[in-house]
């Protein structure tokens, strides 16, 4: 509950600091004084836009603090939890500042947040219902909205609107692939192609390399042979061979070294050197008796040379990349067949993505025809007690044309309503007059705030155009709303404003040629005075004193 709003700087208000209580708080005052401001500072404190405009003359920037108590309410606690914005205390501080540049600050705690932070927490806290709700009652969304609200059946709502999404997130899959496919199909077409040529000559991974190497090999074969047989015959073959001119060079140094050591090392190379061409002899010996000469195999070489080099001039790529392309171009024929593969996969997820939020639905609009029957019957009541003794509710709920899936359900709503005996049920619009619609959206939203635990409720002149009976049983019906929620309304009835548990009196004036605004609560004599205001006008007498004290014992009884 709230229990502290201190404003700085706002719009007409220099300062002001508001303690409140439970139950139910009237707020009065004279027109144009500025019975609103507390609750559009409330407002801008939960999150609301920030207007540089509501800045008051004169100063640099704006101020809002709200204090609340929380330790009743275990969904705020887990919010700041979660958040990590929790203290000690069984309390809450928010803060907004707004500076003249349309910056605005938000703090919880003292931790700087964010505006949607402070708007997230603010729905566990307060809930506000303007002077405008009524006309919001005509929508079908906000019907629907308030429906939902009184059957609380949050999970309901959630499951519709995860397979909601998950359907969605399908169809938007399938619409992709669709407009792909239509663009696909001269590709996959050439790839196939493409693929099938690559897929005849099937060059390997680094065959192309293997392929030059073997062709080099086999079209110098004769020039390697010749070669080969010629140097052997140098080195090791002939007379005078290089091998034995090294060996008898080895055998001198060998001979030298025992008349000075240092050149055995000079022998011994020499000896080594000779072991090596000797080595390299039998090496070239056995290569040459070897060697392969195959005329077909030249000829097919050259055949996948020709090939190959032809394919690469076709792709525009190097021959050795060939084998790389092929893959890809794989790759990409595949990835275009599984598209084709999963649209027909898809088809069939999608209907059982629709069967299941079919399911889901169903339970939904049946939770909401539960819901509805009750609040008939409940809002009905009501009416007759704000004077539509013949007055009757019914919301109609019909199923959307082909069921076509919404993240809220496939059920349309229509609130209907008939204030006189006889008279069928019509849409709400049609029928009631201002004050009737004004009345009826009073009874609907003090019934859905019995049943939706909102802390602290607060109505901004809901009661336009309510007057006479009808306003004593509008305040009897918030005043017992208070017992159990605390209620805080801004009125020019004095009907409603004596209902309350505690009353607030704002007035304006001017000092200086600047405006002031300033909020004050009511003991009983100034209680009984403003409330002779409200019933006489601004000459007071003692007969609307009386009157006042009377109405008061009346509605606070």
């Amino acid at each position: 509950m709230l229990i502290n709003l201190e404003i700085k700087n706002f719009a007409i208000v220099n300062a002001l600091n508001i303690e409140w209580q439970a139950g139910m708080t009237a707020i009065t005052g004279e027109t144009g004084a500025g019975k609103s401001i507390a609750i559009d500072a409330l407002s801008l404190c939960l999150g609301e836009r920030a207007d540089p405009a509501a800045i008051r003359p004169g100063t640099d920037k704006a101020q809002i603090s709200a204090h609340f108590d929380i330790s009743k309410l275990p969904v705020a606690k887990q919010f700041l939890k979660e958040h990590m914005l929790n203290n000690e205390e069984q309390d809450c501080i928010l803060r907004r500042v707004i500076s003249k540049s349309g910056r605005s600050k938000s703090y919880i705690n003292g931790i700087a947040v964010t505006a949607g932070q402070l708007k997230d927490l603010g729905q566990y806290l307060i809930s506000i219902h303007g002077q405008h709700a009524h006309q919001l009652l005509l929508k079908p969304e906000h019907q629907l909205h308030l429906l939902d609200a009184y059957a609380g059946h949050h999970s309901l709502l959630s499951a519709v609107s995860t397979q909601y999404s998950y359907f969605n997130k399908l169809q938007r899959e399938y619409s992709e692939l669709q407009k792909q496919q239509q663009t696909q199909v001269a590709k996959q077409q050439l790839l196939e192609y493409q693929v099938a040529e690559l897929d005849e000559f099937a060059l390997e991974d680094c065959e192309f390399s293997n392929i030059e190497a073997e062709h080099s090999r086999l079209s110098h074969s004769q020039t390697i042979i010749e070669t080969c047989q010629r140097e052997l015959a140098y080195l090791y073959e002939d007379d005078q061979t290089v091998l034995s001119q090294l060996q008898q060079s080895a055998q001198q140094f060998s001979e030298l070294a025992g008349y000075d050591n240092q050149l055995s090392s000079i022998a011994q190379m020499l000896e080594e050197a000779a072991v090596q061409i000797e080595e390299a002899c039998r090496e070239v010996r056995n290569y040459s008796e070897n060697i392969d000469q195959n005329p077909m195999r030249l000829q097919e070489l050259e055949e996948r040379l020709s090939k190959a080099m032809d394919l690469s001039r076709k792709h525009a790529i190097k021959p050795n990349e060939i084998y790389t392309f092929h893959q890809k171009l794989k790759q990409e024929l595949n990835e275009i067949s599984s598209d084709f593969q999963r649209l027909d996969a898809l088809e069939q997820e999608i209907a059982d993505a629709i069967h299941a939020y079919n399911i889901a639905a169903k339970g939904l609009s049946d939770s909401r025809l539960t819901a509805a029957k009750q609040l008939n019957e409940l809002i009905s009541k009501s009416m007759s007690s704000l004077s539509m003794e013949n007055g009757r509710f019914a919301i109609e709920l019909t199923q959307k044309s082909q069921q076509k899936p919404t993240a809220k359900g496939f059920d349309d709503i229509e609130f209907l309503v008939t204030t006189n005996p006889g008279q069928p049920l019509q849409p709400l619009g049609k029928v009631a007059s201002g004050g009737e619609l004004s009345r009826i959206s009073l009874a609907i939203q003090v019934i859905i705030a019995q049943r939706v635990t909102t802390p602290t409720l607060i109505f901004d002149e809901v009661d336009v155009g309510i007057s006479g009976p009808t306003a004593s049983q509008v305040g009897k019906l918030l005043r017992q709303l208070g017992q159990s929620t605390q209620v805080i309304c801004v009125t020019h009835l004095p009907q409603v404003a004596c209902s309350g548990h505690q009353q607030f009196f704002v007035t304006k004036t001017v000092n200086g040629g600047e405006t002031f605004t300033t909020m004050k609560p009511l003991q009983h004599d100034m209680r009984i005075a403003e409330i002779a205001r409200l019933i006489g006008g601004d000459k007071i007498s003692e007969t609307t004193k009386a009157s006042a004290l009377e109405l008061l014992t009346v509605q606070s009884a």
